[in-house]
């Protein structure tokens, strides 16, 4: 069960990894497989897995060495990312942090000036333009050299230091815990961070080998909920990081295996806001193209009608489904969802009512439409898209983002993330809707 849940959860947040990496997925890969030699020499000191570091190295810096999360090197920077007090406190590295910062400015200053000089290389004024390239022949020299002098100060920016950094971090955190799993967890949130949530959701449930995907998925505002409340605490998706790094050991592994696969993720990924076509392309799965379509469907079970969602803590907003009149149909032939959906939305707010005390209901705006329906759509409302849209297939639903207190829309943000970590979902923000596409693997959710 925990294999399949780390499967779940790694498909689940993927789609961060393809939105945010610099020059995309594939140029990211790229990037981080060079390094791949220095890190198994890391691993093999260390006693750690390879893969599992050069995944955490995609997800870290994308493979680039200088990288610093701000502007002030005290921060996570490196091809590891490491923090200069866990460097110099826990792992031994040479960090002098005032000529580090120093050196950053200096460095951050010449690419000013490099990108100033390209921009003078191209005015028409011969005289500019020559000194600009004179400029562009000497800056770059003086960047390598100010860039190897910091890293010669500040081990985090040696790529092999850096690595032997996290192999270090990797073999302490394992020595600690017993399990590789729960040591690459803690690697974002930290050790006590993570100590002080294992205590909790043992103080609850007694554990002895108590894995991460237990601790994740087992916690929640209705069980174990001190120890949910501590990794709901970090705010800094700690809690997912170990996610993340298996969907970045997939992707490093689509690199070197089947580089045709990831670039058709890499455009999946990329099409929309959410990870909706990767769950049903359009290339493979056909739209509703019009009001015959939607009937025919409910005759047939692919769709099912909303159901009244009092029992379950829904209420279906009166105006969807308004514009059917202008195809000649009732607005109710548009309060519908493949079965599927309609069983993630009867569980989901049936959820989010019992962690709201029993109360509160969730108001469901929009449900399946049909490509004439779409098109309506696209004259009065500025969020409809003319492109494919996962409404007409019956597998999205959006929910007004309108909550009867702080509380409820706490329990539904639980909702949709956990539902996202078991890849059931993916959401999107819109301005004042919440859009969810649900995928295959709420298949389960029909039996309940």
């Amino acid at each position: 069960r925990a294999a399949d849940l780390e499967r779940r959860a790694a498909l689940g947040v993927s789609h961060v990894l393809y939105e945010k990496s610099p020059g995309g997925i594939v140029a990211s890969a790229r990037r981080t497989e060079r390094w791949r030699e220095e890190v198994e020499s890391a691993a093999g000191e260390h006693d750690v897995d390879p893969g599992l570091m050069e995944a955490m190295v995609l997800l870290e810096s994308a493979g680039r060495p200088e990288v610093i999360a701000g502007d002030d090197p005290e921060a996570a920077s490196g091809l590891a990312q490491i923090l200069a007090g866990t460097a110099t406190d826990l792992l031994g590295m040479k960090v002098d942090l005032a000529r580090s910062r120093a050196l950053t400015r200096r460095i951050a200053e010449t690419e000013a000036a490099i990108a100033r000089s390209k921009k003078r290389s191209r005015s028409e004024e011969p005289k500019a333009r020559t000194e600009a390239l004179m400029e562009l022949r000497r800056l770059p020299v003086h960047e390598r050299r100010l860039r190897a002098r910091r890293a010669a100060v500040d081990e985090r920016f040696d790529p092999e230091a850096a690595l032997d950094g996290m192999g270090a971090y990797l073999e302490i955190a394992g020595e600690r815990f017993g399990r590789e799993d729960l040591a690459t967890a803690s690697y974002h949130m930290g050790i006590g961070n993570l100590e002080n949530a294992i205590a909790a959701y043992r103080e609850e449930t007694p554990a002895d080998d108590l894995g991460y995907a237990r601790l994740f998925f087992d916690s929640s505002p209705l069980r174990n909920e001190e120890a949910w409340a501590l990794l709901a605490s970090l705010g800094d998706d700690s809690s997912t990081y170990l996610w993340r790094v298996l969907a970045a050991e997939r992707v490093m592994d689509l690199y070197r295996d089947d580089r045709d696969e990831l670039a058709r993720l890499a455009e999946l990924q990329g099409a929309k806001a959410t990870q909706e076509e990767v769950f049903h392309p359009e290339s493979e799965t056909a739209p509703f193209a019009a009001p015959g379509d939607v009937q025919a469907a409910l005759g047939d079970g692919t769709l099912l009608p909303l159901p009244d969602g009092e029992p379950y803590g829904y209420a279906v907003d009166p105006g969807m489904g308004e514009l059917a009149a202008k195809l000649g149909v009732e607005p109710s032939l548009y309060r519908a969802l493949r079965p599927e959906a309609l069983a993630t939305l009867i569980y989901m707010a049936a959820r989010v009512r019992a962690i709201n005390g029993g109360k509160g209901e969730l108001t469901v705006t929009s449900t399946v439409r049909d490509d004439r329906y779409q098109r309506e759509l696209l004259g009065v409302n500025d969020q409809a898209t003319a492109a494919y849209s996962l409404h007409t297939t019956g597998y999205s639903f959006d929910v007004l983002r309108d909550y009867s207190g702080d509380r409820q829309a706490e329990a539904f943000q639980f909702m949709l993330d956990r539902l996202r970590a078991l890849d059931v979902i993916d959401y999107a923000y819109e301005p004042e809707a919440i859009h969810v596409t649900v995928s295959d693997e709420a298949g389960p959710l029909l039996d309940l």
